[in-house]
């Protein structure tokens, strides 16, 4: 006789939300099931330990779907429940009995490492209510003789009645809902679909999961064309791969194997270029297997892109992506993390914000960067095969967050020179600094060509002292961030005051400019895009050179515009610089002597060829082609 029952404090309500609100996803009900069965597993498997009355077994769960009567068994050979811990542990929802026996085997004084229990809450068997409008749990303890049989439509109440089951575990058989518009029941019924929810989510559950499935047999007999029959046959056969890579002994783990797995797992056809893998025990414990890949994703710097790392607790697939755990500047990493220590909400979907996931994705970035450090030690053509691919990854992680992490990254970025043909980090840079040399110089280009064509590059060459070359938009604000460099300032070499010169030479070229403090006044007039006309303390050889202010570089000016919201308002002070050692000083003087009207000309083609020479467009090229070749016929 059947006895019927109240749910325990709770409502309909209540009932309506646990089964249709907490869980994103509906498939999510056979990750929990199967959890469930596992946790069953363990608890009798520690109790044959200690009690002589309960004998271990093989062990296997069962997970069996019928198109006829439309309904899904998942099977265990665990512990089973008492006519009490069903009311407990299925009539009460959110009532765990995973988390009660945890709780006792440690309040006894036993060690709860050696059980791996993955269930927190009582609310994973209620998932079943999403696909099932009808749940029959067939159970049978352990501990006792007597089977019972639980019911539900998952709405007020529930019926426990006794059964002839003998055989310890639970069989739990849901009755899938109808079909909808909307949601489609049936596809839980095929053999593919419940294979590739098993490998998903229950891939490394510890204890072989089983399915029927179909396979093909010879007959022994040829049809008309001579070809072998065959006959179809269902076939008992174990889905999970039980023991996850990532819980092995390092030593014992293969280069090809984890080759393999990366290939498999991530949908790449190369090698990965660096593999880590890790396990972390202390304050927080963790498994982990980072990758990155040998190329960089075609949509790596598409605003869709989505980071993060597969998530699992104690084998049992979480989050595909867990974006917590990789920050931005290494958004290309693949991999995942398995931790038993995790706080998860109350549908084991989505992490709550603690403490937990800050730990393991600080301790995963530290052994990223010692990785990479390492390479950059002791295999640099390895290491710059991966600058090439995701070095301006390194750099915005530089200028993120105000240089916070600049200490971390600011070794492992690599530069081109002007002297040298290989990239070298900002260290070597600073060993091979003449002696007199306190400043890091750089200029922004498109390539290292470009750069050495800049007129203001010739003092330095002079000096013998090396330039950094940039050509990425994120360089100079790199550098902007981190300001210095044991010590040594970066300093633009078309910005600012170089202070190349010593103090006589620069006496004397102050002493230049008030000597013609007329004639730049003058050039300045006609040029009302420049903020200022000077004798160059830079130039050696060219004419003449633009030079930015102090605040804002060409650069910088370039990437702002490139913006959709700054329409080209953006611009950095422009500062003419004239060379007082080159002949055009003095055809100036002499010009600006005999017609002081003339010298607006001369200072519109000058101040176009310093903008053709910084790579800058003209703002009127036809007044400019017309004004040279009216200078080039004057007489």
């Amino acid at each position: 006789m059947a006895q019927n029952y109240k749910f325990k404090t709770e409502t309909k309500k209540l009932l309506d939300m646990m089964i249709n609100s907490i869980y994103t996803h509906k498939e999510i009900f056979l990750r929990e099931l199967i959890s469930n069965a596992s946790d069953a597993i363990d608890k009798r498997h520690f109790e044959s330990l200690t009690n002589q009355n309960i004998k271990p077994h093989d062990y296997e769960i069962l997970v069996e779907a019928s198109k006829k009567d439309r309904t899904i068994t998942i099977t265990d050979n665990g512990i089973g429940m008492t006519l009490d811990e069903i009311k407990n542990n299925l009539g009460t929802i959110a009532k765990s009995g995973s988390k009660e026996f945890m709780e006792k085997i440690n309040a006894d004084g036993n060690n709860t490492d050696a059980i791996d229990i993955i269930g927190q809450f009582g609310v994973g068997f209620y998932s079943a209510f999403m696909v099932a409008d009808n749940v029959e749990v067939y159970t049978k303890s352990a501990n006792e003789e007597q089977g019972y049989l639980f019911k539900s439509s998952g709405l007020e109440d529930y019926s426990i009645e006794k059964c002839d089951k003998t055989d310890d575990g639970s069989k739990i058989v849901l009755h899938l809902r109808e079909n909808t518009e909307d949601d489609n029941y049936d596809e839980y019924l095929e053999e593919y679909r419940l294979k590739e929810l098993i490998k998903k989510y229950s891939d490394y559950v510890r204890y072989p999961i089983k399915t029927w499935v179909t396979k093909f047999k010879p007959t022994g007999e040829k049809d008309e064309k001579g070809n072998e029959k065959e006959e179809e046959e269902q076939v008992l056969e174990t889905v999970n791969s039980m023991i996850p890579l990532w819980k092995k002994n390092k030593a014992d783990v293969k280069d090809e194997e984890l080759n393999e797995f990366y290939k498999q797992k991530f949908m790449d056809w190369q090698d990965p270029l660096y593999t880590i893998f890790t396990n972390v025990e202390g304050n927080v414990t963790y498994n982990s297997i980072i990758f990155i890949p040998k190329k960089a994703p075609f949509d790596l710097y598409n605003e869709k892109y989505e980071k993060g790392l597969q998530l699992y607790t104690k084998g049992v697939f979480i989050l595909d992506k867990c974006k917590e755990l990789v920050p931005d500047y290494l958004r290309f990493i693949k991999g995942l993390v398995d931790s038993s220590d995790l706080s998860l909400n109350i549908s084991r979907e989505m992490l709550q914000d603690d403490r937990t996931i800050q730990k393991i994705a600080s301790s995963l970035e530290k052994k990223v960067l010692s990785e990479l450090t390492k390479s950059l030690n002791n295999e640099r053509e390895k290491y710059e095969e991966f600058f090439k691919n995701y070095g301006i990854n390194l750099k915005y992680g530089v200028y993120e967050d105000y240089g916070a992490k600049k200490d971390k990254l600011q070794d492992l970025i690599l530069f081109s020179t002007i002297s040298n043909d290989k990239l070298v980090t900002l260290e070597e840079y600073v060993e091979h600094m003449p002696e007199g040399q306190k400043d890091i110089y750089f200029a922004s280009a498109k390539n290292k060509d470009a750069v050495l064509g800049l007129p203001q590059i010739e003092i330095l060459k002079k000096k013998g002292y090396d330039v950094l070359v940039l050509t990425d938009h994120v360089d100079e604000f790199m550098l902007q961030v981190m300001h210095s460099y044991k010590d040594h300032e970066f300093k633009s070499i078309n910005q600012g005051d170089l202070g190349l010169m010593d103090e006589e030479e620069a006496k004397a070229l102050d002493k230049v400019q008030d000597d013609n403090k007329d004639l730049f006044e003058d050039l300045k007039k006609a040029l009302p895009d420049v903020k200022d006309v000077v004798v160059s303390k830079r130039l050696t050889d060219s004419a003449v050179c633009l030079r930015a202010g102090d605040n804002l570089s060409f650069e910088m000016e370039k990437v702002l515009n490139a913006q959709a919201d700054s329409n080209g308002k953006i611009k950095a002070e422009r500062i003419l610089e004239i060379n007082p050692n080159h002949e055009i000083f003095n055809a100036l003087k002499e010009a600006y002597k005999a017609d002081k009207e003339s010298i607006n000309k001369y200072a519109k083609v000058l101040y176009g060829e310093a903008l053709l020479m910084e790579g800058m467009p003209l703002d009127n090229p036809l007044e400019f082609t017309n004004l040279v070749t009216e200078l080039l016929l004057k007489k």
